[in-house]
């Protein structure tokens, strides 16, 4: 699977901005509970200047905040003018040079194009759902997101503590385009394999509501579970955010 990360960066941050030009700002956003379209633009803002520092500089970040506008068209395009020196630091990264991140995963630059990619993947349909109007995720990028989910993005959840793993085994299978996963937990920590095996239970269903389900979003289309339907709950009720 060859994806252009930074084109799908810039393609989803437009669609973002466009919805924040439509409004209204102050929709609810089911997926991040508490915020609105306003809170979100300002977090995905400020997400891709704090990627960019850390993806540019190979240290942590040092910079606290980015304001975002209040105004609709001055918020829009705020998150214009932010994802431009963005794709241009991931297209020139050094996917196998040093960098900094926070995640659990090896420190080289190749992480930073598929989180920001799969970051904005996300919330735009966020800021799409909250105003009534997603459009279709990419099948491989969704499919490469599962993949993200359960490489870098659980494990780092697990590191601030605020989830507890399930004990029981669940596998993962995308019916539209290829994708295949088992997690389990051995020993107390979190395991998955790129396979088809059985597990407690099964979840399938279209790259894009697996991936939607996984993040605790309302998916397109309802996945099909097989197997320990409870088991299945375990695993999705961690997701979210």
């Amino acid at each position: 699977m060859t994806l252009d990360y930074v084109a799908h960066i810039l393609a989803d941050t437009e669609r973002m901005a466009h919805v924040v030009e439509t409004g209204p700002l102050d929709a609810p956003v089911t997926g991040c509970p508490g915020w609105d379209l306003r809170q979100l633009a300002g977090h995905m803002g400020f997400i891709q200047r704090w990627a960019n520092e850390a993806a540019t500089t190979a240290v942590r970040p040092t910079t606290a905040d980015h304001p975002a506008p209040d105004d609709a068209a001055e918020l829009a395009a705020w998150l214009r003018a932010g994802v431009v020196p963005l794709a241009e630091t991931l297209r020139a990264i050094d996917t196998g040079g040093p960098t900094w991140h926070p995640f659990t995963v090896e420190r080289v630059g190749k992480v930073w194009p598929r989180r920001q990619a799969q970051e904005v993947l996300v919330h735009r349909w966020d800021a799409e759902q909250a105003i009534g109007a997603t459009t279709a995720l990419d099948p491989e990028l969704a499919s490469d997101g599962i993949d993200e989910y359960w490489e870098v993005m659980l494990p780092r959840r697990l590191t601030r503590g605020d989830i507890t793993l399930p004990t029981t085994s669940l596998h993962v299978h995308c019916t539209d385009t290829p994708g295949e996963w088992t997690a389990r937990v051995i020993d107390d920590k979190l395991t998955f394999s790129r396979e088809h095996a059985k597990g407690d239970a099964a979840i399938r269903g279209r790259a894009e509501d697996l991936l939607l389900t996984l993040w605790g979003r309302p998916s397109t289309q309802p996945v099909d579970i097989v197997g320990n339907e409870s088991a299945a709950q375990d695993w999705l009720n961690i997701g979210g955010n």
